[in-house]
């Protein structure tokens, strides 16, 4: 029997067996079962044995590696969370793999999960799980340990335009009929099993199920699992979701774990925008269903009564939603949940798309506190009025710890690593660390003599003195170039500000080869924009603080000699940072630095930190502004810098 909880409507099958009929097809089952159980049992007894004999695959650690690697080996062993600052160039991938592995028999554990930020760091996981797997098969045999890679829905879906169900899409139909010998092949064998999302893909298509749903399943079955941050802090991070309904004891890695909280803070907030509700209007479902159609309307007025009550204010921070705006968007929901399961074969992607912002919009209404802000401000598109619904209205999280600190608690242990990681106990306040929690910062394996590192305090970058300070710019970038010609990434606060002072390079030194990161840029110009880069080459590339090239790429050697900083990187003045920097002086009594600092000097570092890859390594960073000469961000900087302060 079904029963519809909306509708109350109850659908009941009959069906008639025989007592025989129905052991016969018990005992089947339980044969199944017992032959599966018996084959885990068997790959976790050949895994952790396996595990304690892996041996590191290099001949010896690199420097600060070791100390690395046994921080985290105790960390997984006494059920603790540390906060590792390690700087580039020690290994930090394979020294968090490594001991981590290791620990997994010793503590009973039965995942591990390896968690980036981006596709770079995921890369990196998966090329150090392959080279263990290589040296452990040549020193002893094959590492039976199975090793999944779990990418977002939309670069693994093969039919976007598809719902993700039977009756729409053909990789849906049939999915848990053709899913167990799918899920057979993938780990077919139980040596050296790395399944990265092309491996995903090709099992899943050979068996004519959907890849990205065939990776969930085979995340029940993988020892090491390797994917985007959103599956386990997110609100429905699978990773999390499985671990709490399996009782699983399990291990996290944390990679560019400065990164975790903007991105948390992005988990954790909702946006509607006055376009997506029009789109939604719009639809052809809205046009067809009279009752969607009122329901949005009805969201409509609401959220324009609000708007006309805030007229001509740039911005408003709320106590809380307001009831009617509420009660509609509850309403909306409901009509829309409803007719989209008695219809699961439709596909309407802006009216669930509005569904699914609205729902992430309630989820956060009901938890509201002092870790977040509901504000409401005009949209900044070209059509915006004044007093119309072209009022944007968010719940925008500012302290993701209470969201966080359930998910360290479910895990085992847990490491979070980086190179910037300054001051702990901002990372440590903000990410819902347990008050238990381990710091290390690493040594740095860099000598002084490594790196010269220039303060240029005459030059203010500041918004007001920007003109005035191009030509001095210019003047310090092609006198460092003269003196040492080689490539150079010069950074700065905007594209804006980039194209000002690199229409100016060009003009004054049309001779010194120089390019430009744009917006928007795609993987193939992002690759194209690095291949500039070689060991022979000679130029500048001019490239924004916190986008694509001011971290996560590895230029060694010649392939990148220094780094010109325009900008301290402090966030942009705003009243939205503004009301930020008030609730962070409330909560943890240093708005500015909470706000403003701590983020921009991070930045800094990162992309500085580009320059010196190796103890070979010989390098120039000019940091131009006179606020780095100031104390408090002369902490924030790495203790291995010799600054001169010309």
């Amino acid at each position: 029997m079904y029963f519809d909880i909306d509708s109350e409507r109850e659908t009941v099958f009959t069906e008639h067996w025989s007592a025989a009929a129905l052991r016969e097809f018990f005992e089947a089952q339980c044969a199944r079962f017992i032959a599966w159980a018996r084959a885990e049992a068997a790959h976790r007894n050949a895994r952790d044995a396996a595990l304690q004999e892996l041996a590191f695959p290099h001949a010896d650690f690199r420097a600060g590696q070791r100390a690395l690697a046994e921080a985290v080996y105790r960390a997984a062993m006494q059920q603790r969370v540390l906060l590792a600052q390690a700087p580039t160039g020690i290994g930090k991938t394979m020294g968090t793999l490594f001991p981590s592995l290791k620990a997994m028999p010793a503590r009973g554990l039965d995942k591990l999960f390896y968690l980036a930020a981006k596709t770079s760091g995921r890369q990196l996981a998966l090329g150090a799980m392959r080279h263990l797997q290589e040296a452990h098969s040549q020193q002893a045999r094959m590492l039976p340990i199975r090793v999944l890679e779990m990418v977002a829905r939309d670069k693994a879906c093969e039919h976007p335009d598809k719902a993700c169900h039977g009756e729409s899409c053909p990789l849906a139909q049939g999915f848990y009929d053709r899913l167990p010998q799918a899920r057979a092949e993938a780990l077919a064998t139980d040596a050296n099993t790395l399944l990265a999302q092309a491996e995903v893909r090709q099992v899943a298509l050979a068996h004519g199920i959907c890849p990205y749903y065939l990776s969930q399943e085979l995340a029940r079955w993988a020892d090491v699992v390797v994917g985007d941050y959103n599956y386990f802090f997110d609100f429905g991070g699978l990773l999390h979701n499985l671990t709490q309904a399996n009782d699983w004891r399990v291990s996290l890695l944390v990679d560019e774990a400065h990164n975790l909280v903007d991105r948390a803070r992005g988990m954790y907030s909702a946006t509607l925008l006055p376009h997506t509700l029009k789109q939604a209007r719009d639809s052809a479902t809205a046009a067809q269903v009279p009752r969607i159609k009122k329901a949005l309307a009805q969201v409509r007025r609401a959220w324009g009564a609000l708007a006309r009550e805030h007229e001509g204010s740039p911005y408003v921070v709320l106590d809380a939603l307001p009831p009617s705006l509420q009660a509609a968007l509850s309403q909306c929901t409901q009509v829309i949940g409803e007719h989209f399961a008695e219809h699961p074969e439709r596909v309407d992607a802006d009216l669930q798309g509005f569904q699914m912002e609205v729902l992430q919009m309630q989820r956060l209404a009901e938890s509201l506190d002092a870790h977040s802000i509901v504000d409401l401000q005009p949209c900044r598109s070209p059509t915006a009025r004044a007093g119309s619904l072209d009022m944007e209205i968010c719940i925008r999280n500012v302290v993701p710890a209470p969201f966080l600190a359930p998910r360290w608690q479910a895990a085992h242990s847990a490491v979070l690593f980086s190179a910037t990681l300054q001051p702990a106990e901002y990372y440590a306040q903000l990410l819902g660390l347990p008050e238990d929690h381990v710091w290390i910062d690493v040594a740095s394996p860099f000598q002084a003599d490594q790196l010269k590192v220039h303060v240029a305090r005459r030059i203010s970058t500041r918004y007001a003195h920007r003109s005035a300070s191009v030509a001095p710019i210019v003047q310090l970038m092609a006198g460092q170039f003269a003196e040492r010609p080689g490539n150079y990434l010069a950074f700065f606060s905007s594209y804006e500000y980039l194209e000002q002072v690199a229409d100016a390079f060009a003009l004054a030194h049309p001779h010194i080869p120089h390019w430009r990161q744009s917006r928007g840029m795609r993987e193939s110009e992002q690759s194209a924009f690095l291949d500039q880069f070689t060991t022979t080459s000679q130029g500048i590339g001019f490239a924004v603080l916190g986008g694509a090239f001011a971290e996560g790429i590895d230029l060694a050697g010649d392939r990148l000699i220094g780094a010109f900083l325009a900008t301290l990187g402090l966030p942009q003045f705003n009243p939205v940072n503004e009301h930020l920097r008030e609730r962070m002086q409330q909560l943890f009594g240093a708005g500015y630095d909470f706000a403003y600092l701590y983020p921009g000097v991070q930045k800094v570092v990162q992309a500085a930190g580009r320059v010196i890859r190796t103890t070979e390594d010989q390098g120039v960073i000019h940091l131009i502004d006179d606020r780095f000469a100031r104390a408090e961000v002369q902490r924030l900087l790495p203790a291995w810098w010799k600054l001169d302060q010309r």
